[in-house]
């Protein structure tokens, strides 16, 4: 990629919130340049400006229905939209060979074990939360659960706006997963979601969620670990989609120069 020939960007889900923040940024980012803007067939806003869809000025890249996708013209998809759409997008990337950015959240183990498949065939960068902020948090709750161990009960509290369809979170999700794996524990046994009525005491090697929904809440995610006598918490706190749109684009960039495999964004920012 040179100045004379940026990195061509397509943005599936391009009429959400997401999407409309990613066009937005992608607008702004040196060396990148939007080719491509896909919503699902039936949208109403196919054939619309993409940029005009942004609230920026007309781009001249119409949205088009994501049939379309296999045929169109760019090196990187980005996907923020939902699990069944993912699944579609990354077969047909996997089958030309274009790198996939994927942020969908929901996704369940077997459909995760799919993205892998097509992962090697395509690079792919799949992050709940592609939050630069977010990927360093990962990084230190590894570490505080491996020195703290055992002794500290774990709590993670999540929110987010009241549109958000999944709960907990992709993001609390995967800091679940990180203290688990740190903690020699497997999520899918110690996770408590929510808790009601005479639960008893609390089983010190089970890791709590609660979730938070409601107003334009762009995402807050703490994780508690309390001891005896000492709390320690580690919080993110977005205050903006521009944090996911930036690092998003930041992962595409890096993306299009790997070999075929599943990344995330710690391997994006040189954490591991």
């Amino acid at each position: 990629m040179t100045a004379a020939t940026p990195l061509r960007i397509a943005i599936a889900g391009a009429a959400g919130r997401m999407g409309r923040t990613l066009i937005a940024t992608c607008a702004e980012r040196p060396g990148l340049a939007l080719a491509a803007a896909f919503e699902h067939a039936g949208s109403s806003a196919l054939g619309l400006d993409a940029g005009v869809l942004a609230g920026l000025p007309a781009n001249g890249i119409a949205v088009t229905a994501d049939d379309a996708l296999a045929t169109s013209a760019f090196d990187v998809l980005i996907d923020f939209t939902s699990p069944a759409a993912t699944l579609a997008h990354a077969a047909a990337c996997a089958a030309s060979g274009r790198a996939l950015v994927v942020g969908t959240t929901g996704l369940t183990a077997a459909q995760k074990a799919e993205l892998a498949a097509a992962a090697t065939r395509t690079p792919v960068m799949f992050a709940a939360n592609m939050s630069v902020g977010v990927t360093l948090c990962l990084a230190l709750l590894r570490q505080a659960a491996q020195v703290l161990g055992d002794d500290f009960d774990v709590e993670i509290i999540e929110a987010h706006h009241r549109h958000k369809v999944d709960a907990p979170s992709g993001t609390a999700l995967r800091m679940g997963e990180v203290v688990a794996d740190a903690l020699g524990r497997d999520l899918a046994d110690c996770a408590v979601y929510g808790r009601e009525g005479q639960t008893g005491a609390r089983d010190r090697r089970t890791i709590g969620f609660a979730t938070v929904r409601g107003g334009d809440i762009v995402g807050d995610h703490t994780v508690l670990f309390a001891g005896e006598g000492e709390r320690i918490e580690i919080t993110h706190k977005a205050s903006s989609r521009l944090t996911f749109a930036r690092g998003a684009l930041r992962a595409a960039a890096w993306l299009a120069g790997q070999p075929a495999g599943l990344y995330d964004m710690q391997d994006v920012l040189g954490l591991r």
